[in-house]
Protein backbone atom coordinates (compact mmCIF):
# COMPACT_ATOMS: atom_id res chain seq x y z
CA UNK A 1 0.00 0.00 0.00
CA UNK A 2 1.00 3.65 -0.19
CA UNK A 3 2.42 5.55 -3.12
CA UNK A 4 3.10 3.77 -6.39
CA UNK A 5 4.19 4.87 -9.84
CA UNK A 6 3.76 4.03 -13.48
CA UNK A 7 5.53 5.50 -16.48
CA UNK A 8 3.77 7.08 -19.43
CA UNK A 9 6.46 7.53 -22.05
CA UNK A 10 9.14 9.41 -20.08
CA UNK A 11 6.82 10.81 -17.40
CA UNK A 12 6.32 9.40 -13.91
CA UNK A 13 2.71 9.15 -12.72
CA UNK A 14 2.04 8.78 -8.99
CA UNK A 15 -0.98 7.18 -7.37
CA UNK A 16 -1.87 5.89 -3.93
CA UNK A 17 -3.51 2.62 -2.93
CA UNK A 18 -5.18 2.21 0.45
CA UNK A 19 -7.34 -0.58 1.88
CA UNK A 20 -8.58 -3.95 0.70
CA UNK A 21 -11.81 -4.84 -1.09
CA UNK A 22 -13.67 -3.74 -4.21
CA UNK A 23 -11.36 -1.37 -6.12
CA UNK A 24 -12.56 2.23 -6.29
CA UNK A 25 -10.65 4.84 -8.31
CA UNK A 26 -11.16 8.50 -7.33
CA UNK A 27 -10.12 10.97 -10.01
CA UNK A 28 -9.57 14.59 -8.99
CA UNK A 29 -10.33 17.70 -10.99
CA UNK A 30 -8.67 20.86 -12.26
CA UNK A 31 -6.40 22.74 -9.84
CA UNK A 32 -6.31 19.85 -7.38
CA UNK A 33 -4.32 16.73 -6.70
CA UNK A 34 -5.27 13.41 -5.16
CA UNK A 35 -5.19 14.80 -1.63
CA UNK A 36 -8.56 16.49 -2.27
CA UNK A 37 -10.01 13.01 -1.63
CA UNK A 38 -8.32 12.48 1.76
CA UNK A 39 -11.62 12.47 3.66
CA UNK A 40 -13.06 9.88 1.32
CA UNK A 41 -9.95 7.70 1.38
CA UNK A 42 -9.89 7.64 5.17
CA UNK A 43 -13.56 6.66 5.26
CA UNK A 44 -13.61 4.10 2.45
CA UNK A 45 -10.29 2.34 2.97
CA UNK A 46 -11.70 0.20 5.78
CA UNK A 47 -13.93 -1.71 3.33
CA UNK A 48 -12.58 -0.91 -0.13
CA UNK A 49 -9.34 -0.68 -2.05
CA UNK A 50 -9.14 3.02 -2.84
CA UNK A 51 -6.86 4.10 -5.70
CA UNK A 52 -6.17 7.81 -6.14
CA UNK A 53 -3.98 9.05 -9.00
CA UNK A 54 -2.44 12.46 -9.42
CA UNK A 55 -3.34 13.23 -13.02
CA UNK A 56 -0.39 14.20 -15.24
CA UNK A 57 0.98 17.59 -14.25
CA UNK A 58 -0.76 17.57 -10.84
CA UNK A 59 0.60 16.70 -7.41
CA UNK A 60 3.56 14.37 -7.74
CA UNK A 61 2.80 13.32 -11.32
CA UNK A 62 4.84 14.72 -14.16
CA UNK A 63 3.12 16.33 -17.11
CA UNK A 64 2.67 14.16 -20.19
CA UNK A 65 2.11 15.24 -23.78
CA UNK A 66 -1.54 14.13 -23.63
CA UNK A 67 -3.84 15.48 -20.91
CA UNK A 68 -6.94 15.21 -23.05
CA UNK A 69 -9.86 13.48 -21.36
CA UNK A 70 -9.02 10.43 -23.43
CA UNK A 71 -5.35 10.66 -22.40
CA UNK A 72 -6.31 10.78 -18.72
CA UNK A 73 -8.64 7.82 -19.29
CA UNK A 74 -5.74 5.88 -20.79
CA UNK A 75 -3.67 6.73 -17.69
CA UNK A 76 -6.37 5.17 -15.52
CA UNK A 77 -6.33 2.10 -17.77
CA UNK A 78 -2.58 1.75 -17.27
CA UNK A 79 -2.98 1.96 -13.48
CA UNK A 80 -5.67 -0.74 -13.59
CA UNK A 81 -3.34 -2.91 -15.64
CA UNK A 82 -0.44 -2.27 -13.26
CA UNK A 83 -2.60 -3.30 -10.30
CA UNK A 84 -3.79 -6.38 -12.21
CA UNK A 85 -7.45 -5.56 -11.59
CA UNK A 86 -10.32 -7.08 -13.52
CA UNK A 87 -12.67 -4.14 -12.94
CA UNK A 88 -13.10 -0.99 -10.84
CA UNK A 89 -15.61 1.65 -9.86
CA UNK A 90 -14.44 5.01 -11.21
CA UNK A 91 -15.64 8.31 -9.74
CA UNK A 92 -14.42 11.66 -11.05
CA UNK A 93 -14.72 15.18 -9.72
CA UNK A 94 -15.33 17.99 -12.24
CA UNK A 95 -12.62 17.58 -14.90
CA UNK A 96 -12.02 14.12 -13.47
CA UNK A 97 -15.66 13.40 -14.29
CA UNK A 98 -15.07 14.36 -17.91
CA UNK A 99 -12.20 11.86 -18.02
CA UNK A 100 -14.43 9.29 -16.27
CA UNK A 101 -16.92 9.55 -19.13
CA UNK A 102 -14.11 9.16 -21.66
CA UNK A 103 -13.04 6.03 -19.78
CA UNK A 104 -16.59 4.67 -19.71
CA UNK A 105 -16.83 5.23 -23.46
CA UNK A 106 -13.55 3.42 -24.17
CA UNK A 107 -13.29 0.81 -21.43
CA UNK A 108 -16.77 0.01 -20.14
CA UNK A 109 -15.76 -3.65 -19.77
CA UNK A 110 -13.40 -2.59 -16.98
CA UNK A 111 -16.12 -0.87 -14.95
CA UNK A 112 -18.60 -2.14 -12.38
CA UNK A 113 -20.10 1.34 -12.27
CA UNK A 114 -19.00 4.95 -12.54
CA UNK A 115 -19.81 8.28 -10.99
CA UNK A 116 -19.80 12.02 -11.62
CA UNK A 117 -19.02 14.18 -8.61
CA UNK A 118 -19.98 17.77 -9.52
CA UNK A 119 -19.49 17.03 -13.21
CA UNK A 120 -21.46 16.79 -16.45
CA UNK A 121 -21.67 14.98 -19.75
CA UNK A 122 -22.19 18.25 -21.60
CA UNK A 123 -19.48 19.88 -23.66
CA UNK A 124 -18.45 23.46 -22.97
CA UNK A 125 -20.82 26.11 -24.25
CA UNK A 126 -19.31 28.86 -26.39
CA UNK A 127 -19.56 31.17 -23.39
CA UNK A 128 -17.67 28.68 -21.21
CA UNK A 129 -15.02 28.22 -23.86
CA UNK A 130 -14.47 31.96 -24.00
CA UNK A 131 -14.18 32.08 -20.20
CA UNK A 132 -11.53 29.37 -20.31
CA UNK A 133 -9.64 31.20 -23.07
CA UNK A 134 -9.59 34.31 -20.89
CA UNK A 135 -8.29 32.12 -18.09
CA UNK A 136 -5.46 30.91 -20.29
CA UNK A 137 -4.48 34.51 -20.99
CA UNK A 138 -4.57 35.29 -17.25
CA UNK A 139 -2.41 32.24 -16.47
CA UNK A 140 0.14 33.21 -19.09
CA UNK A 141 0.33 36.76 -17.77
CA UNK A 142 0.09 36.23 -14.00
CA UNK A 143 1.10 32.62 -13.40
CA UNK A 144 -0.63 29.45 -12.24
CA UNK A 145 -0.60 30.21 -8.50
CA UNK A 146 -2.23 33.62 -8.93
CA UNK A 147 -4.92 32.12 -11.13
CA UNK A 148 -5.82 29.38 -8.66
CA UNK A 149 -5.82 31.67 -5.63
CA UNK A 150 -8.22 33.94 -7.53
CA UNK A 151 -10.60 31.25 -8.77
CA UNK A 152 -10.62 28.38 -6.26
CA UNK A 153 -12.47 30.21 -3.44
CA UNK A 154 -15.36 30.79 -5.84
CA UNK A 155 -15.90 27.03 -6.10
CA UNK A 156 -17.26 26.89 -2.56
CA UNK A 157 -20.85 27.78 -1.75
CA UNK A 158 -21.65 31.14 -0.17
CA UNK A 159 -22.83 29.24 2.90
CA UNK A 160 -19.45 27.51 3.26
CA UNK A 161 -17.57 30.77 2.80
CA UNK A 162 -19.70 32.37 5.51
CA UNK A 163 -19.91 29.53 8.04
CA UNK A 164 -16.51 27.87 7.54
CA UNK A 165 -14.12 30.47 6.10
CA UNK A 166 -11.13 28.58 7.49
CA UNK A 167 -11.94 25.61 5.26
CA UNK A 168 -11.77 27.82 2.18
CA UNK A 169 -8.72 29.70 3.42
CA UNK A 170 -6.75 26.58 4.40
CA UNK A 171 -7.61 24.70 1.22
CA UNK A 172 -6.59 27.64 -0.94
CA UNK A 173 -3.35 28.12 1.03
CA UNK A 174 -2.44 24.45 0.61
CA UNK A 175 -3.07 24.26 -3.13
CA UNK A 176 -0.40 22.26 -4.95
CA UNK A 177 1.95 24.07 -7.29
CA UNK A 178 1.23 23.85 -11.00
CA UNK A 179 3.15 24.92 -14.05
CA UNK A 180 1.50 27.38 -16.39
CA UNK A 181 1.79 24.74 -19.09
CA UNK A 182 -0.21 22.20 -17.08
CA UNK A 183 -3.11 24.50 -16.26
CA UNK A 184 -3.30 25.83 -19.81
CA UNK A 185 -3.22 22.27 -21.16
CA UNK A 186 -6.13 21.25 -18.92
CA UNK A 187 -8.19 24.20 -20.07
CA UNK A 188 -7.42 23.47 -23.72
CA UNK A 189 -8.39 19.84 -23.20
CA UNK A 190 -11.70 20.78 -21.57
CA UNK A 191 -12.48 23.21 -24.39
CA UNK A 192 -11.84 20.44 -26.92
CA UNK A 193 -13.75 17.65 -25.18
CA UNK A 194 -16.86 16.30 -26.93
CA UNK A 195 -20.33 16.03 -25.46
CA UNK A 196 -21.01 12.62 -23.93
CA UNK A 197 -24.55 13.01 -22.62
CA UNK A 198 -25.79 10.19 -24.87
CA UNK A 199 -23.51 7.81 -22.98
CA UNK A 200 -25.94 7.93 -20.06
CA UNK A 201 -28.82 6.47 -22.07
CA UNK A 202 -26.59 3.86 -23.71
CA UNK A 203 -24.73 2.48 -20.72
CA UNK A 204 -25.81 -0.67 -18.91
CA UNK A 205 -23.70 0.34 -15.92
CA UNK A 206 -25.02 1.95 -12.74
CA UNK A 207 -24.16 5.66 -12.61
CA UNK A 208 -23.66 7.80 -9.51
CA UNK A 209 -24.44 11.51 -9.59
CA UNK A 210 -23.34 13.67 -6.66
CA UNK A 211 -24.71 17.16 -7.22
CA UNK A 212 -24.03 20.38 -5.35
CA UNK A 213 -27.22 22.40 -5.09
CA UNK A 214 -25.17 25.60 -4.75
CA UNK A 215 -22.70 24.67 -7.52
CA UNK A 216 -21.78 27.72 -9.62
CA UNK A 217 -19.86 25.61 -12.17
CA UNK A 218 -22.28 22.81 -13.05
CA UNK A 219 -25.92 23.66 -13.74
CA UNK A 220 -28.10 21.98 -11.11
CA UNK A 221 -31.08 21.70 -13.45
CA UNK A 222 -29.04 20.38 -16.38
CA UNK A 223 -27.31 17.65 -14.40
CA UNK A 224 -30.64 16.53 -12.89
CA UNK A 225 -31.90 15.97 -16.43
CA UNK A 226 -28.80 13.95 -17.27
CA UNK A 227 -29.17 11.94 -14.07
CA UNK A 228 -32.60 10.72 -15.22
CA UNK A 229 -31.14 9.06 -18.32
CA UNK A 230 -29.24 5.94 -17.14
CA UNK A 231 -31.16 2.72 -16.54
CA UNK A 232 -29.70 2.56 -13.05
CA UNK A 233 -29.02 5.99 -11.60
CA UNK A 234 -28.11 6.87 -8.01
CA UNK A 235 -28.61 10.56 -7.29
CA UNK A 236 -27.37 12.38 -4.21
CA UNK A 237 -27.84 16.13 -3.72
CA UNK A 238 -25.52 17.99 -1.35
CA UNK A 239 -27.78 20.87 -0.46
CA UNK A 240 -25.16 23.05 1.24
CA UNK A 241 -22.32 22.46 -1.22
CA UNK A 242 -20.97 24.36 -4.17
CA UNK A 243 -18.41 22.60 -6.35
CA UNK A 244 -16.34 21.12 -3.51
CA UNK A 245 -18.74 18.78 -1.75
CA UNK A 246 -16.05 16.28 -0.78
CA UNK A 247 -14.83 19.02 1.58
CA UNK A 248 -17.95 21.09 2.22
CA UNK A 249 -20.13 18.12 3.22
CA UNK A 250 -17.56 15.38 3.60
CA UNK A 251 -19.72 13.09 5.73
CA UNK A 252 -22.66 13.20 3.32
CA UNK A 253 -20.33 12.76 0.35
CA UNK A 254 -18.79 9.69 1.98
CA UNK A 255 -22.21 8.23 2.68
CA UNK A 256 -23.32 8.85 -0.91
CA UNK A 257 -20.31 7.03 -2.33
CA UNK A 258 -20.69 4.15 0.12
CA UNK A 259 -24.41 3.82 -0.67
CA UNK A 260 -23.57 3.53 -4.37
CA UNK A 261 -20.89 0.92 -3.69
CA UNK A 262 -23.28 -1.04 -1.48
CA UNK A 263 -25.89 -0.90 -4.25
CA UNK A 264 -23.40 -2.53 -6.60
CA UNK A 265 -23.21 -5.52 -4.25
CA UNK A 266 -26.93 -6.24 -4.64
Amino acid sequence: MGTKTIHINDSIIHYTVEGIGRPVVLLHGFGEDGTVWDNQVEYLRHNYQVIVPDIPGSGQSELTDDVSMEGIADMVRQIIDAEELESVVLIGHSMGGYATLAFAERYSHLLDGFGLFHSTGAADTEEKKETRRKGIVFIEKNGADAFLKTTIPNLFSERTKNTDPDLVKNFTAALPSFSKTALKSYYEAMIARPERIDLFSKTELPVLFIIGEQDSVISFEDILKQASMPRVSCIHILHQSGHMGMLEEAGKANAAIEAFLMELKQ
